[in-house]
């Protein structure tokens, strides 16, 4: 009541209030779609789902008993879900397939023939993806969805702990092999043994020195040459002159004490005292008929000399009186002498492909075989495990025998028939481990292999360099632990490798 006059109450508008009502219902509908985040902060806040629509429902009942004059216009409007958008505009290349050239460098590999010259992105998404799961060995972990993931956890908990944790940890559980790998040699090309003073002629000999850091060469500019090898600058030690005298072989005793050289034409031969610094000319060896002393071998025990003669004469002479004590000999000319490990045998082939094995205590022939296809024998070597002998031919080829058939059989079959020179196998050599067995000839240049022991397979790896480094090999040698191998050229040099597999000397 205004002033005497009752002022009436304005009436409440129903279209607004059913407006608001249908903004309200909007906002609980977006609010519904939200993310996993905001549905997780609801949870922190109101609590879990199923009590918050329990309150929400209890809320409701409270709205409908206050008002419940709501139409069913109103309730539409709540459960009313916003229609979808569409496209305002649309491009028709979406739809086409566009083809990858696959002759580009960088997509040949991702080819199976010629035909696919052409690629659908498509295509090529899934090619490329099958090649990443084929180098991987498979999907990797982080790549697979979850429900792979799940069913693969469900997978695993069958299986063994043992191998869950295998799975699921990092780090090397393959423990690394002592053992020569084949296929490819780890070495690295250094310095030549001999750079500090390279042969004016045909280097003869290289060996090592059985126990110090040493290396020696000698040839045929009359000299002996010793070098320390470091790989780096392999600085000279010693060198001396031997006046008239070209070298066609040289070796250290068993101590190392001790060079024993022998020339082309005379049976005049050297000893070279390092320790006292003097050279021993041997002009005279009681009981030696030989107009010429040329090839040798040092026994195991250092305690004599093996001396290869004419007309399949094999001599021992001791290294203390410098005498014959005794002789052996073989049909037709001697082409190869080897000692097994201990010393208490000696394998020779001659120049026919005959094999003979000879006790050296009684001087007797053990065993005797034909060398399996053999025209003619040019080499020999023993390894220093006692396991393998290796006899070459003037065609090439590498017989590797079983020192133990090679005793108990009169026609012994060959392990491996090695067939990877095409000229005549001059040289060959094991290393001291037994792991690998040098070969090369001398009638060409590179004509040089290491082959793996056991398996017998050549690495590929050797000789391949951009340039020719070997030429042609007259010797080959390796150092007492393996450590380190070299060869003594024709040009004078001796290339030296540094074996990364053997960790000394």
């Amino acid at each position: 009541i205004d002033g005497g006059k009752r002022v009436s109450e304005p009436e409440p508008d129903y279209e607004e209030e059913v407006l608001k009502k249908h903004k309200n219902a909007q906002a609980v509908t977006v609010l519904g779609e939200e993310d996993a985040s905001v549905k997780l902060l609801e949870e922190l806040v109101f609590g879990a789902e199923d009590d918050l629509v329990e309150r929400l429902d209890g809320g409701a009942t409270l709205l409908d008993d206050d008002d419940s004059s709501d139409s069913d216009v109103e309730n539409e409007a709540r459960l009313k879900v916003q229609p979808t958008r569409t496209a305002v505009w649309k491009d028709e290349d979406d739809d086409l397939e566009e083809e990858v050239d696959m002759t580009h460098r960088f997509r040949r590999d991702l080819t199976k023939s010629d035909a696919e010259a052409k690629m659908s992105k498509q295509k090529l998404q899934q090619r490329m993806k099958e090649q990443f799961q084929k180098a991987m060995g498979g999907m990797p972990s982080w790549a697979e969805t979850k429900v792979k993931k799940k069913n693969k956890k469900k997978d695993d908990s069958d299986e063994d702990s043992d191998g869950d944790d295998l799975m699921r940890k990092t780090g090397n559980f393959v423990g690394s092999s002592d053992s020569l790998p084949k296929g490819i040699i780890r070495m690295k090309k250094c310095l030549h043994a001999n750079n500090d003073r390279p042969s004016e002629d045909r280097l003869t000999t290289v060996q090592f020195h059985p126990s110090a850091q040493v290396v020696m060469t000698a040839g045929l500019d009359q000299s002996i040459s010793l070098f320390q090898v470091d790989g780096k600058t392999n600085p000279k030690i010693q060198s001396i002159h031997l006046e008239k005298f070209p070298v066609h072989k040289a070796q250290f005793s068993v101590n190392g004490e001790q060079v024993v050289a022998t020339s082309f034409r005379n049976k005049l031969f050297y000893i070279y005292d390092m320790m006292e610094g003097k050279v021993i000319p041997v002009h005279t060896v009681r009981g030696l008929r030989e107009q010429r002393v040329k090839e040798f071998e040092v026994s195991p025990d250092g305690e004599s000399l093996l001396l290869t003669g004419t007309s399949g004469y094999l001599h021992v002479l001791t290294m203390k009186t410098k005498e014959v004590v005794k002789s052996m000999k073989i049909n037709g000319n001697i082409a190869g002498v080897a000692f097994s490990n201990d010393g208490s045998k000696v394998f020779t082939n001659s120049e026919e492909g005959e094999v003979y094995i000879w006790d050296m205590r009684s001087s007797k022939c053990l065993n005797r075989f034909i060398d399996d296809g053999c025209v003619s024998g040019t080499s020999m070597a023993a390894s220093k495990n006692g396991q393998y002998l290796a006899c070459g031919s003037a065609a090439g080829v590498v017989n590797v025998y079983s020192q133990e058939e090679c005793m108990q059989q009169n026609n012994p079959k060959p392990m491996k028939t090695i067939m990877n020179l095409v000229t005549s196998a001059t040289s060959l050599r094991f290393n001291p481990t037994s792991e690998i067995l040098a070969i090369a000839s001398r009638a060409d240049d590179e004509a040089a292999r290491l082959v793996h022991i056991p398996s017998f397979t050549v690495f590929s790896n050797f000789p391949m360099f951009q340039r020719k480094t070997i030429y042609r090999a007259h010797r080959l040698d390796f150092s007492p632990n393996s450590g380190f191998f070299s060869l003594a050229n024709n040009k004078g040099h001796a290339p030296l490798f540094r074996l990364l597999h053997y960790k000394d000397f």
